[in-house]
């Protein structure tokens, strides 16, 4: 797959694939859209490396059009699910019954984010399927838009930052794109490891006054 990654990362095809990726991803968590960003942007470190810096400017991927783009499909994708869920009916209220991690979304989301607990939002966003939880959750607690969307975007330049980051910068350390590219790859799940932790654990439980 990667070689057929490495095909693309030379098109502007990949800003379209990266950005098709990050928008279902909301709705299907097994797409790599993470593995798309990570490797964009190491192709991109590789490329400013062996053609110097004259060239930067005109490689494909660019790394400030990549962030854009991903930050930009990331919070399209969080306000669709969110709108989703917030008009869903009775079909859609009963697959989100039947799932305990949106149980468990509605019960810590009802006041988080109002109560500016949003940092929630930019957590899960590394946590597989988190995104999902919280978007879907959001939306069907009725957060209103002005409370959501501004926790949407943070965790988009955030989760979009890091990946790109990782990439690049692995890449022109290492100085070799597949040990680049792998030992980055290893650093993103190691983050969505730690934010599924941190999503899942039961909130602190207030202790009574005497």
């Amino acid at each position: 797959m990667l070689e057929t990654l490495g095909s693309l990362t030379s098109s502007p095809w990949i800003y379209a694939l990266v950005a098709l990726s990050i928008l279902l991803d909301v709705f299907l968590p097994v797409l790599p859209s993470g593995i798309l960003v990570v490797t964009a942007a190491a192709a991109a470190a590789a490329a400013a490396g062996a053609a110097g810096p004259a060239a930067v400017q005109s490689q494909v991927p660019d790394i400030l059009a990549l962030l854009v783009t991903a930050v930009t499909a990331s919070v399209l994708g969080d306000m669709a699910a969110y709108r989703l869920a917030r008009r869903g009916g009775a079909r859609l209220d009963r697959a989100i019954a039947r799932s305990r991690r949106l149980t468990r979304a509605h019960e810590r989301l009802g006041t988080a984010l109002a109560r500016g607990g949003g940092a929630l939002v930019v957590v899960a966003r590394f946590a597989p399927a988190g995104r999902s939880v919280v978007s879907l959750g959001a939306g069907k607690t009725h957060r209103k838009v002005r409370e959501f969307l501004p926790w949407s975007l943070l965790a988009a330049i955030a989760w979009a930052g890091y990946s790109i980051a990782l990439g690049y910068f692995g890449t022109q350390w290492l100085g070799t794109t597949w040990l680049g590219t792998a030992i980055s790859l290893l650093a993103l799940f190691a983050a969505g490891s730690l934010a599924a932790f941190v999503v899942r654990r039961p909130p602190p439980t207030a202790t009574p006054t005497t």
